[in-house]
Order: structure tokens, then sequence, then C-alpha cells
């Protein structure tokens, strides 16, 4: 019984280990900008539609965005572009029908505007802020690390680092596997 218990504790520490090192093979999103609403103009005093519906989801290195929409297109921009709802110097122009995918291949912010500007300016517009895997484990340094002046009067024996993170998990499941192994 207690061969058995100790092959189904090692198993289950593998099986741990590598659920916690390894991201989910698949696990890719496409969000529908705007749930069901689609891309389209936001009506009267919802400006922010978009803000508040990127603000809801975590969008990742590898997942993609679909606009749907009719009569309409979708620009990629740059910052200044996506501010000013300037559309003469677009990254990308979309306007294939109703259904657009754009891949979220690379980290950092993208910028999405309507192609019509009276649209841009009530608010058809999109901000993400695409991240990688490790962004999620290790947040921007100026979140992470408190100021200097703040670290010089109460050092902290914590670390931000999220390798670190999963080393303690890894080593704490193994003291729990290693005690329940030798217990009788």
């Amino acid at each position: 019984m207690a061969s058995l218990f100790g092959l189904f504790s090692t198993f289950l520490f593998i099986l741990l280990t590598a659920a916690i090192n390894t991201p989910s093979v698949g696990a890719f999103k496409e969000f529908r900008v705007g749930d069901s609403e689609g891309w389209r103009q936001p009506g009267d005093n919802h400006t922010a539609f978009y803000d508040q519906w990127a603000a809801t989801n975590r969008f990742l290195v590898g997942d993609s965005l679909r606009f749907e929409y009719k009569n309409d297109s979708v620009l990629l921009v740059d910052k200044w572009g996506y501010f000013h709802c300037n559309m003469s110097n677009p990254i990308s122009t979309f306007n294939n029908g109703n259904n657009t995918v754009v891949s979220l291949d690379k980290p950092g912010s993208m910028y999405f505007i309507s192609g019509d500007p009276d649209h841009c300016k009530n608010g058809q517009r999109l901000v993400i802020q695409v991240m990688t895997l490790h962004s999620i484990s290790n947040p921007p340094p100026s979140i992470a690390t408190p100021p200097e002046s703040y670290l010089a009067e109460s050092p902290s024996p914590l670390s931000s680092s999220g390798a670190s993170v999963s080393v303690s998990v890894t080593f704490m499941i193994s003291v729990v596997v290693t005690c329940l192994w030798c217990a009788p």
C-alpha cells in the first residue's frame, strides 16, 4: 500500500510541477471586439465603450481580435493617429466586408480606429495592451519595484520575480510530497 501511495505521490508531483512551469498549449483566445455590440459607433454618452471593453480583457501574444462591422473599416494606427483620429498614415487598413481578424503577434500597445472620422471622434476607437506570458508573472518595474527612497527606508526580503515564485511553489510541493512519501 505504501509503495502504491509513493508511486501516486511521485506521479502527482511530476504532473503539478509540469503544470506550474509550462504554459497551456492552445490557450490562445480570439476576442470579439465589443462583444455582442461588435465594432460600431458607440451610442450617446458611451464614448468610453471600447476603453471599458478593453479593461475587462487581458490580451496575450498569440491571441487575436475579431472585428465584426458593417459599412465601416478598421485601421491600425500609431498612438498619434489614435488620439487625433488621423487616418492619413495607417499601419494597416482592413475593410474586407464585415469580418476582420487581427493577430496579436508582439507585445506592446496597439491602436485601432474606425475608418470613418466621425465614428472615431464619437468613440469608435480601441487601444489594447498586448502582454507576453512573461509579462503577467513579472509586472513592469514601475509597478513592481517601489522607488529607491522607499527601499532605503525599509528593505523587503520578498522578490517580485516570477521565476522565484515558480521555484518557491515547486519547492513547497516537493516538500509536501516528500513528507507524504516518508509518512508511515
